[in-house]
């Protein structure tokens, strides 16, 4: 139910982090939608990128710059991490320990939007818990698009009072925010839904090809499979918009999805859970078998008459 405040921002004082101030740590797609759906929240927005230009046009949309992560923690008391790797959100954490950020005040909350590791989160939330302060993995679904209109789905693993806190800055990046269990939980479904989503893109393309073979057009059997059970988010959206079309341009890379179904498959190592399709899918997703490089868009696994051919001497 609304409280009858405008925004998220003027909601901070009754159960939210204190203040209107929020930091952002990696502007690539993802982290300066984010940004961007803040600022539209009435959050006044801090941020830090290695990419000049991608500073250059946070401070163009207003948001104010940095000129490293630990300044962006000494600004702000809620900060959301948007960067590859695991590694890298260690590694900003620590320098943010190192610099002293976290030793002399108390309340902060760190929110982690990178698809990351569980036992990475589980690390790092236990460690700012120990200094006062809260971590939450919130890895997120809905692209580039969703990010810059708050429209994204955010599954968040970490203690109750840290997602309460941080309420209103999660509300104004993403339309569903699903508290999903304690710290890692929200990486574990990050990690099992992108595996589906590798394996729905390869199975539909599959039958889609079949269905042209045998006469039907895509189009047509998409309006089928999307109003019976064979649909899903590839089907109804992805399919229509980026393959159908032949854009391509999701803004999603063959080298993210590689990078998480990798991660999926070594949590189901480690957890001893068989997975004997997904093994073949992230076969099929390889540089070798699908013909992709890491920058190529992941919607080109979707027409293999579309994917970049490897040059040939001749």
């Amino acid at each position: 139910m609304s409280d009858g405040t405008p925004n998220g921002a003027q909601r901070l004082g009754s159960g939210g982090i204190m203040g209107q101030s929020v930091g952002i740590i990696g502007l690539g797609a993802m982290g300066m939608g984010m940004a961007q759906s803040l600022l539209r929240a009435g959050f006044t927005v801090s941020a830090y990128d290695l990419s000049h230009d991608a500073m250059a046009r946070a401070r163009a949309s207003g948001i104010t710059v940095t000129t490293s992560p630990v300044e962006v923690m000494q600004a702000t008391d809620a900060i959301v991490l948007s960067l590859p790797l695991a590694r890298h959100v260690e590694e900003t954490i620590e320098a943010g320990f190192a610099a002293g950020m976290f030793a002399n005040r108390q309340g902060m909350v760190v929110i982690d939007t990178s698809t990351s590791e569980a036992a990475v989160s589980r690390r790092l939330a236990a460690r700012l818990a120990e200094a006062g302060h809260g971590f939450l993995d919130a890895p997120v679904s809905g692209g580039p698009q969703g990010a810059a209109n708050g429209a994204l789905s955010m599954m968040i693993g970490g203690d109750t009072n840290s997602v309460t806190k941080a309420q209103p800055v999660l509300d104004a990046m993403a339309a569903k925010v699903i508290h999903v269990g304690d710290s890692g939980a929200g990486n574990i479904a990050k990690l099992v839904n992108n595996m589906l989503v590798a394996c729905h893109m390869l199975t539909t393309a599959e039958a889609l090809r079949l269905s042209e073979a045998a006469g039907l057009p895509a189009g047509d059997a998409l309006r089928v499979i999307n109003s019976a059970t064979g649909r899903s988010a590839l089907s109804e959206v992805h399919f229509p918009n980026w393959v159908l079309t032949r854009s391509f341009d999701s803004g999603f890379s063959a080298g993210l999805m590689r990078k998480d179904i990798r991660l999926a498959l070594e949590l189901a190592t480690d957890a001893g859970c068989a997975m004997p399709v997904s093994e073949l899918v992230v076969e099929l997703w390889s540089k070798a078998r699908s013909g992709l490089g890491d920058t190529d868009d992941f919607m080109l696994m979707g027409d293999p008459d579309a994917r970049p051919k490897e040059e040939t001497n001749g």
